[in-house]
């Protein structure tokens, strides 16, 4: 298969996907390596195709649905699940952590948590690789834009969060 007929194929199959897509299956089911599905993607976003990769794989950047705000937390270690459980237990989506890097400045990692399922297949890759949360390089501190479905669930993970002692607050 030429290089273009693949990059249109790996678009077309994560059109199709209602779920992320990881490098690893694109390329077994293209006959590449990794690192070759890496490449493309990156060819592809180049080429404006909004392409996301979340922990459980690539997916397509849709217009996030309901209302969308952005919050600040700070939790130690150890306390991440409970922080993103309890957003996803009031029907909201965990779409990215943001923190503030002093030479960087600011650094985003997508998420696109939606589920107790999604919180754990996150936490079950952080454990399983030498990586550590970006929320460490900040004492705790960081940012997650959130979709809920209304503002009532907003204002649930909020008051929820804020009596966890999570919540950054004026």
């Amino acid at each position: 298969m030429r290089s273009e007929d693949r990059r249109s194929a790996i678009l077309g199959m994560l059109e199709r996907s209602g779920a992320p897509v990881s490098a690893s299956t694109l390329a077994a089911e293209y006959g590449v390596s990794r690192q070759v599905i890496v490449s493309d993607v990156a060819l592809l976003r180049a080429g404006g195709a909004g392409i996301s990769a979340t922990p459980r794989g690539y997916v397509l950047r849709t217009a996030p649905e309901g209302v969308i705000r952005q919050i600040a937390c700070r939790h130690g270690d150890g306390e991440m699940e409970r922080e993103l459980n309890t957003i996803v237990d009031q029907g909201c989506t965990v779409l990215d952590v943001i923190v503030e890097h002093p030479v960087y400045g600011q650094l985003t990692g997508e998420l696109q948590l939606k589920s107790r399922y999604d919180v754990g297949e996150f936490l079950r890759r952080c454990a399983s690789s030498d990586a550590r949360p970006l929320s460490e390089l900040t004492d705790g501190v960081h940012l997650h834009t959130i979709a809920c479905p209304d503002e009532d669930a907003y204002r649930r993970v909020c008051g929820e969060l804020h009596d966890l002692g999570f919540l950054l607050e004026n």
